[in-house]
């Protein structure tokens, strides 16, 4: 049950508007050496959250031929330090009854514990010594490629992992979003061979400049800035200098492609437009959220009509995800039978087209914002529910100040920026159509 004051202080927050939505106090700090550390004391007794962004993702695998670097070190992370084990790192975590793991994505890589306030020095210690002072013998390297290698082939498996892949590479020519955040297969087959180029990536990325320290919960902002300092400040800064990522160029034609699934399936159908990027300070990527949200989810006129109504299709989904690039805005439809494919593609085109045509009317555009805010705000009902939607945001700016800048953004939204918007992106030739069928 969660506490009474955490509701007193969200809905005073949504109360006030457009009063601060994130509604907590917090401590931003920079050393010396390039980390941001930030500390969210919060009324939920006892438990901390830590969240540790990296700012690196399949994004910044610009090579050629070594894409996946980004998830690979998800996985080598967890392989032991110079002064600790791996064995040893997990009878930390069963002592301390913490819960640890971690994930990436596209423009980052986050890692997450979390635990009891009396474990804090502990925790931060050796989560110290695991950024600073990593340990993998080749032999490790290779067991960890297999691994991924594995990983890759339980997705690809999967009817929906494939089309979303195939989505990807269709869609982007220049830009690294062109591969999934696994990476290309032939990328992957090689990376057994990788060891020395995964040391450099290692000391490129892995440097205090690109990581943020998020820390929330039972905690208290001084004592926390200073063991963040006492284990982390001896963390030396590095002198890489990250390339631009390519743009990816405006195209001259729609795109479609087809994957032939060798065995029985439902046929899948995405249809995607390239987006904006995030951006707190400019109407477009909020515009493209308040769509999604009209548009496409499950109170939206389309789910009633193909889900409820007409049942030809028994999942739709869409994704308008935040990414620091411009991206795809993705409308994705399991159908029940071939031959609806093509009604439910122009269903969605339609729905896509009724946007750039048709003002939204205005009590619809406020409910949406309204929905928007309670469901942030009612998400933040634990100190690793904030955390975790800090991390995303931060891995963006750096600062829980974009979500008030965003929301913001949205309650100014007005329905002439919603069309503006979709007249901008919704446009043929940034179209991209994938569908994908099996044996009958």
């Amino acid at each position: 049950m969660m506490p009474l004051l955490y509701f007193a202080t969200a809905l005073a927050a949504l109360a006030q508007q457009p009063a601060k939505l994130f509604p907590y106090d917090y401590a931003q700090r920079d050393l010396a050496n390039g980390l941001r550390v930030i500390v969210v004391p919060t009324d939920f007794p006892n438990v901390v959250a830590l969240q540790i962004v990296v700012q690196t993702g399949s994004r910044n695998e610009i090579e050629p031929g070594k894409s996946g670097f980004a998830h690979l070190f998800e996985h080598v992370m967890f392989r032991g330090t110079k002064n600790i084990t791996p064995e040893q790192y997990e009878g930390f975590l069963k002592k301390m009854g913490a819960a640890s793991n971690a994930s990436t994505w596209d423009d980052r890589t986050n890692y997450h514990t979390t635990f009891s306030r009396e474990d804090l020095e502990l925790t931060l210690r050796i989560e110290a010594d695991r950024f600073q002072n990593l340990s993998f013998p080749e032999d490790v390297f290779r067991t960890e490629t297999l691994a991924v290698l594995g990983e890759y082939n339980k997705s690809a498996a999967e009817p929906g992992e494939k089309l979303i892949e195939t989505l990807y590479d269709t869609a982007f020519d220049r830009h690294t979003y062109k591969h999934t955040t696994i990476g290309f297969l032939k990328d992957i087959e090689d990376m057994p061979n990788q060891y020395e180029y995964s040391r450099t990536f290692f000391e490129r990325w892995y440097r205090p400049e690109f990581t943020t320290l998020i820390l929330v919960g039972d905690v208290k902002a001084n004592e926390s800035l200073a063991l963040v300092e006492k284990y982390w400040a001896g963390w030396k800064s590095g002198a890489y200098k990250a390339p631009a990522i390519p743009v990816e160029p405006a195209h001259a034609a729609p795109r479609t492609a087809h994957v032939d699934w060798p065995s029985q399936t439902l046929p899948w159908l995405a249809v995607a437009f390239h987006g904006a990027a995030y951006a707190d300070d400019k109407p477009d990527s909020a515009a493209l959220d308040l769509i999604a949200h009209l548009g496409f989810s499950p109170n939206s006129e389309l789910y009633n009509k193909l889900v409820i109504a007409d049942q030809t299709v028994d999942r739709l989904d869409v994704d308008a995800f935040d990414h620091a690039d411009p991206h795809l805005f993705t409308v994705m439809a399991r159908v029940k039978r071939q031959a609806d494919v093509p009604a439910v593609r122009a269903r969605i085109l339609a729905a896509f087209e009724s946007f750039t045509e048709t003002l939204v009317p205005a009590g619809k555009l406020e409910a949406v914002k309204n929905h928007l805010r309670y469901r942030f705000a009612l998400s933040l009902n634990d100190s690793e529910s904030i955390a975790h939607s800090l991390m995303h945001y931060i891995s963006l700016r750096r600062t829980p100040e974009t979500i008030n800048r965003l929301f913001d953004r949205y309650g100014a939204l007005t329905a002439e920026d919603v069309r503006n918007a979709a007249r901008r992106y919704f446009t043929a030739n940034e179209r991209v159509v994938v569908t994908l069928s099996g044996k009958p």
